[in-house]
Order: structure tokens, then sequence, then C-alpha cells
């Protein structure tokens, strides 16, 4: 590959381990080494000693007994027995009963590996040789007295707010010091930059206890009473927050990412965050789940395989299972008898997993040790298994014992991992019980009191820093196109492009050199957008199902030698020599995953213009939950601002339900406050400047646009000047040029493809048509008002006004548009739409149906 064909330069992965693996020997010389039934038995615990692990704080879920799968006795073997003729100390033992002793502590004990997923043997040695050797956990009071804050802070807002739902911590205090440890690790790892997403449970304690919010602030969304100045701010277990640390292996800042409660959306949202951050420091993905909700929701699997490919993958993620064993109200209990756990999912690519017991928290530093050296070492993900339960149930509104009467009752009589830690210290000999008491109490009480500080007004800001903003330039002059095509169209030794390609570069030069027969089609319009803001500086990324080539053979970002011999691929975009980065990536077979990736790129790269396209429009509608709850609400619920563009293929042509309608009305519907933009362009140069409108502008908004299909692609009605291109701006109406306006009776306004066929229509009939005005709106969110009035006002002789939509009429924008129009109807007339007929479905699956109703939608609407 040419250097100017390489992805854009991403940053390494962090802090690489590239030590050699230190495995336990079980091979020494032929004269001295272990008895064949030693080794099996080693290996046995390796492989299965997480089923026999102590695990659950509340002894409910099913294991393995050790002394029936583990024993030395299974094996052939006697706690007596040496190891081997001659054999070398393993693990410092030097018979089979201190191996044991060892094997059970290492495999078996609060903290276990489950490397069973893994078909690599090179990183389960790896994995063995760690875990081997890691020193004995050891209790400590700074330990002790980050689970009393944690606990402090859930006792401190059930006393002040008893009926406030919070979804508690308590049953599994130790996600706090947990994640200390990780924030530590990741700064020794070399990371400067750490994404966040989680579930509701826990987030307010990590707020305030690990993100420093404001306890006063958070407080105020529990309180009914408080005068929050926020109008639509989201629940305080939705919002997110940023920190940074200055650890003792250096700076690192963490940013939590705001979700909703469909909780394992965010996951692909930090990944596209990280991936983002990447470009410009070494950042790293943690994300937490809950244990429902990693096993049973869609996006996991879909953000998971995402992770793998290339132009997604981020180094590798580390999970955190917060473990329930409870999925809602329903028990969802670990089974390691038959092998199955809510962490089965990650299996799917090869991720081990590391298994605590919640309240064992002395072996929390441990677990985050491995995990994010595992990721630094071989760019994977990680899990680890958190295995708790919920003191409260689902939430403080719950009462459990309804549907877990058994469960709840333990629960509720089992000591507080607070009290079990201090407990641990007393017999470890750090104090004596009383003095451990006094202890716990002082740090209570302490916590209470920092709790209870009012708000000093400087909290920082729920969803980060302000966003970088870029000014909107000057277009380009036609020698620096003429340049880019030259640029663009310089094939590299041994490259022999598809006739098509070859048809497409040749037309290229044409339009550039100014060919009066050549027109910029929207191929040409798009590329050249994307390489005026290149040249400008700004990054693009275009993603999505076959955006390379496009599916409509409308944007050939990507060609392919068709020749034996030579670079595979050319990227005409990468031969301009811009330090701006241009990617342009075909996903997998996902539109959730992918959105919502799009989506937290869009958020951390706010100066580029990120780009998602769907296959065709109405795909969409996989990836609901971001357009609803992320990109048209963000940034009113968390201040999280985004100028995400969203292509959806859009026109009816007689090709079924499912590949005309982008739902359209939807998008309308969600419009509020100045949320989104909402286009549908109808020609090549409007299509270019809208492109380049949202990459300059300084407002940051997201973008949908109604694109159009085949048919739109081969109508050289919309196909423009190089003129077009070079001047002017993008117009949100655009006015009928071809009419005299005293003339006009009738004027019908419409978006998209429909004007040219309207157009056409009027052409093949004058007498019919005579008097009647084409206007198209252009864009439709948020309304030209202003714009369109003006146009209205060059027509004083209006005796009809119609709105034609090629949709239902119960889809399309009539019913958004048409209190606007109204408002704006001159002299007291009424506008009449002109749509199908209303159905279910949309859009019929027969192209001769489809021309009749189109044909007959046509002469209703220019007949007014």
């Amino acid at each position: 590959m040419d250097m100017a064909d390489r992805p854009a330069e991403r940053l390494p992965a962090p802090g690489l381990d590239r030590a050699p693996i230190h495995a336990v020997h079980t091979h020494a010389s032929p004269a001295a080494r272990l008895h064949p039934a030693v080794e099996r038995w080693i290996a046995a615990h390796r492989a299965e000693g997480h089923r026999c692990a102590t695990l659950d704080p509340l002894g409910v879920a099913d294991s393995v007994d050790a002394r029936e799968l583990l024993a030395p006795s299974a094996f052939g073997l006697a706690g007596s027995d040496e190891l081997g003729p001659g054999a070398p100390a393993v693990l410092g033992a030097n018979d089979v009963a201190a191996l044991d002793h060892r094997l059970k502590r290492i495999y078996c004990g609060a903290l276990a590996l489950d490397s069973s997923a893994l078909r690599d043997p090179t990183r389960r040695a790896w994995l063995h040789a760690r875990l081997e050797a890691l020193p004995p956990a050891r209790s400590s009071t700074a330990l002790l007295d980050r689970l009393i804050q944690a606990e402090a802070w859930e006792q401190f807002v059930a006393g002040r707010f008893p009926a406030a739902k919070r979804f508690s911590l308590q049953g599994c205090e130790a996600l706090l010091p947990l994640l200390d440890a990780l924030v530590e690790q990741a700064a020794l790892q070399g990371v400067g930059e750490l994404f966040m997403g989680m579930p509701h449970r826990g987030r307010v304690n990590v707020l305030v206890n690990l993100l420093g919010m404001a306890p006063a602030r958070v407080l105020d969304h529990f309180d009914p009473d408080a005068p929050r100045p926020e109008r639509h701010r989201d629940l305080v277990y939705h919002l997110g927050a940023q920190r940074s640390f200055a650890t003792a292996h250096g700076p690192l800042k963490l940013t939590l990412a705001p979700n909703p409660s469909h909780l394992q959306s965010v996951f692909p949202v930090v990944l596209g965050m990280t991936y983002a951050a990447q470009q410009r420091s070494r950042a790293a993905a943690l994300v937490v789940h809950g244990d429902a909700a990693f096993a049973g929701q869609g996006v996991v699997m879909e953000a998971l395989m995402l992770s793998q490919r290339s132009g997604y993958a981020v180094g590798g993620c580390v999970h955190v299972i917060v473990n329930n064993q409870l999925g809602f109200t329903a028990p969802n209990p670990m089974d390691a008898a038959a092998a199955r756990y809510c962490t089965d999912i990650a299996r799917c690519i090869d991720a081990p997993v590391l298994r605590v017991n919640a309240d064992a928290p002395e072996r929390l530093a441990h677990a985050a040790t491995l995990a994010m050296a595992y990721r630094a070492r071989f760019g994977a993900d990680v899990v680890i298994d958190l295995i708790g339960y919920r003191r409260n149930g689902h939430s403080e509104h719950d009462e459990p014992s309804l549907t877990s009467p058994r469960l709840y009752p333990m629960a509720a009589q089992r000591a507080s991992v607070v009290e079990s830690q201090g407990a641990a210290l007393v017999a470890e000999g750090h104090c004596g019980l009383a003095d451990m008491a006094r202890h716990i109490e002082r740090q209570r009480a302490a916590a209470q009191r920092a709790f209870a500080i009012a708000d000093p007004g400087a909290a920082a800001e729920e969803a980060g820093a302000a966003r970088e903003r870029v000014a909107e330039s000057a277009g380009p002059t036609r020698a620096a196109l003429q340049a880019w095509v030259s640029a663009m169209t310089r094939l590299p030794r041994g490259f022999a492009p598809h006739q098509r390609i070859a048809e497409l570069a040749a037309q290229w030069q044409r339009v550039a050199a100014g060919d009066a027969s050549a027109r910029a089609d929207w191929c040409f319009a798009e590329n050249m957008a994307y390489a005026s803001l290149l040249e400008a500086g700004v990054g693009v990324r275009v993603s999505g199902m076959d955006v390379e080539r496009g599916t409509f053979m409308h944007r050939h970002a990507v060609w392919h030698n068709q020749a034996l011999a030579g670079p595979d691929e050319f990227l005409p975009l990468r031969q301009l020599g811009a330090l701006a980065p241009f990617e342009v990536v075909n996903s997998p077979l996902s539109e959730e995953a992918v959105l919502g990736f799009e989506y937290g790129h869009s958020v951390q790269r706010p100066a580029d213009l990120t780009v998602w396209e769907a296959q065709y429009g109405d795909f969409v509608n996989g990836a609901q939950v971001y357009v609803d709850q992320y990109i048209a609400s963000g940034e009113e619920k968390w201040g999280q601002r985004s100028a995400l563009t969203v292509l959806l293929p859009h026109g009816y042509e007689g090709v079924g339900p499912e590949h005309s309608n982008a739902f359209l009305s939807r998008f309308l519907q969600l419009c509020g406050a100045g949320n989104l933009r909402v286009a549908c362009p109808s020609t090549a140069a409007q299509w270019y400047h809208l492109l380049r409108r949202q990459a300059l502008g300084a407002e940051r908004k997201p973008l949908i646009v109604m694109t159009p299909k085949a048919a739109l692609h081969q109508d050289a009605a919309s196909h423009s000047p190089l003129d077009a291109l070079l001047q002017g701006r993008f117009e949100p109406v655009l006015d009928d040029d071809g009419t005299l306006p005293d003339e006009v009776r009738h004027l019908v306004l419409c978006s998209g493809k429909l004007h040219h066929e309207l157009a056409r229509a009027r052409a093949a009939q004058p007498e019919a048509a005579a008097g009647v005005a084409l206007v198209r709106l252009e864009q439709l969110y948020p309304f030209p008002q202003a714009e369109l009035a003006a146009v209205l006002a060059r027509y004083p002789r209006l005796a009809r006004l119609t709105w034609a939509q090629e949709e239902t009429l119960n889809q399309g924008a009539w019913h958004f548009v048409r209190d606007d129009l109204a408002a704006l109807a001159p002299g007291g007339l009424a506008w009449r739409p002109e749509a199908r007929a209303v159905t279910a479905a949309g859009a019929c699956s027969s192209q001769a149906v489809h021309r009749r109703e189109q044909a007959a939608l046509i002469a209703r609407a220019l007949a007014g």
C-alpha cells in the first residue's frame, strides 16, 4: 500500500508490556521433572478452579466441590507425595499437600480466573503466570476507609430523602475501590484519558466519591422542592462527569459518559469516544455493566463484535460486571456446575474473565492489575465479574422479598462489607476490636459531615469541557478544485481501475476543467466537499455498511485494483497531503452499535465531520435508541454536544416499504428547541454546500439528511454546474427561477426528488400547468420561515397553495410543516396537501403500481 493510502495514523496502545512470560515450569530435565499426574492436576486447577471458587457473598450460587473435582486423590496423588523425581519446587511447594494449599489459594479463592474462552495458549499461559506470581492479598485501613465512604453516602441519602430512588450500591460497595484501582493501573500503563460508561446502580455514589461532583448538587436532584434552573436536565443517575486525577504514575482524565435508561447503549458510545480521543492521546475504555443487561441486551453483542474491526478497535476494553445475581426482580444466579455465567457473551471475542467476591475487597487490586496489564499487553478485552448482591432490591422503591423470599432475608441479615473488612483487619492484628469500632464510627461521621457541606457553586460541569468551535471559511477557488481532482485521479504505478472508475475519473477531470457538457453529480460534489474540508484542517470520518463504494454507487471513496499486482486499494482523498485525517470505514452488519459509536466519536471530535450512513434509510430503525435518547436530546439532557451527520437514503421508487421510507416524520417529531437540523437537498450543489455548512458552521448540531437513492443519482436534473459549487451557499428554500411571478396563480411546495418529477411533468404539459410555480423546501428544521416568507412575497396573485409529498399522508413532512405554512399563507389562503393515501406499510413493492400512484399524485399537485 502506498504511504498516502495508509489509514490515518493512530497512537499505539498504552504501555505495551513486552516482558517475557514466566509461566510455572511443568517440565524440567529428564532426570528432574514433575510427575505426569501432578502436571494434569495443576492444569485442572488452571482450567477448572474458577468453578470451585468462593465467589458468592451470599453462598447461594451453584458451585463445584473442589474436593471432588480438584482433590489430589482424583489424580491418584496423596498429600505426602513428592512432585516428581528430583523435581524443583512449584509455587514454593515441594510436596502435594503444600502445593494443594497454594493452588486452592490461587485458583479457588475469592479471586478466580476463567480463561476457558481463550483459544490462544500464549495468552492463557501469560495470565496463569501473572496470577500465580501475585503476592498474598492483605486488608488495609485505606481500603476500609474507601468502603466506609461508599456506604456512608448511601446511608446519608437514605436519611435525607428516604423516598428517593438512587439505585444504591449497597451489597456491592467494592465497586468504588475497584474503580480506584483501575484508574491507578490505567495511569501505570500510560493511559492519559479513560472513558467510562456505567448503569444506574452505584452511579450516584461514583459521581460523588470518584468523580468529585458536589454532594449538594446531587442532593438537589433528590429534593422534590429544590428550585433547579435546568428546565430539562436529566435524572441524576443518568448524568456524566469529568475529573482529572494526579496519580502516582502521572495525570489521567476520567470521563463518565451520560446515558439513558437503555443501559447498555452507552457501551458503543464509550468505544467511539475512546477511538476519537486516541487521535490525540493514549486513551482507553472502561465499561461497567449490570449482569442481566450484559447478558440480555443485543447491543452488547454488536459492540463486542464491532470492537474487533479495524476502524472501530480501541486496543481492548476493560469490562466490569456489577453482578447483582438478580436481573430486575428475577434471580440471575451463577451456575458454576454447568459453567454458565452472565459473562458468557464475551466468549465470542475470546475475553478472559476475572471473578471477584465483592465481600473480599482485598482482592480488587489484584484483579485491576491483571485486567489492565492484559489489555496493555495484548490490546484485547478483559472482564472483571464483581459478584455481590443488592441489599435493597432493584431500587429503593422495590419490595424485593415479594419475588425473592429466601434470598432477601439472607441479604438483610448479612454483615456489610465494612463490618467484614474491619473484622479482617482485627484478625490480621492491625488493631483491637474496640479500636476498630471507633475507627469506623469516626470515618462514617467524617464522611457524613463532608456530604453535608453546601455546594460552593463551582462544581464541574456534568457534561464535560467546552467544545471547540470552527468558523465558517470561504469556499475553494476553481484552481484549488482543479488541483484536488488532479491529485485524486493520479493513479499509482500498477493500479488498474475498474472501467466504471476510469470513466468516473475522466468525468471528474472534465467537470474540474470547466467542460460545459459536464456537470457535477452527487458523487463529485460529496468528494469535493470532503476535499475542501480536509484542506481546511477539518477531519472527516464516514462509517456505515458499504460506505466506501456507497450502496447506490454514489461515493467511490475507495478504488480497488483490478490487476493482480500493485497496490490493492487507492483512496483519492488521501492523495491531497492534507494534515487532517480522512477515514472511510465499511462497518459490519450493525446499525445500533455503529451509530452509537459514531455518536461517541462526534462528541469527542466536535470540530470534525463525523458521518454515519444507513444502507437504506429505514435501517435506522435498528438504532432508534440513539436517535431518540442521544442524538435528539443529548444536548438538552446532559449538555453533551454532537454534530453527527446521519445520511438516510429516502425516496419512493416502487421497491417496497423497507427500502423507500427513512421515516422523515419521526425525525421531525423529535425536533424542538433547535436540537436538530433536518434537510432534504435536491441538487448536487446543495449537497456540497450542506456538508460544508455542517462542518464549518460555528453552531454544532446533529444533521439528519434525507439523501437520494439511485433514481436521483441517475437524474441529470439534479446535477449542478461547477460554478454552483464554487459560488453561493446552502439555501434552505429554492425558488422557481423559470416563472414570471405576476403570472403565477398556483404555488406547489415540496422537498427532495419529487421536485424534478413535478418539473418534468409541468414541462411536458405547458398549457395545463401554466401559472404553476415549483418551490423547494430544502431544510425542514429549523423551519426557514423568513426565507419562505420572502419567496411567497414574490407571488402577489396566488390563488392556490399546495404542499406535495410522495410519502403517505400519515408520514412525510406534512403534519410537521402545516402549522408553519398556515402562518405564512398570504391573503387568507389555505395550504392543501397532496400525498399518497394513508397506509400502514407506507410504500408498495410494484414498480408499475408506483408509477401509476406517482403519476396521479403529480397530476393532482399540478392541477391544484
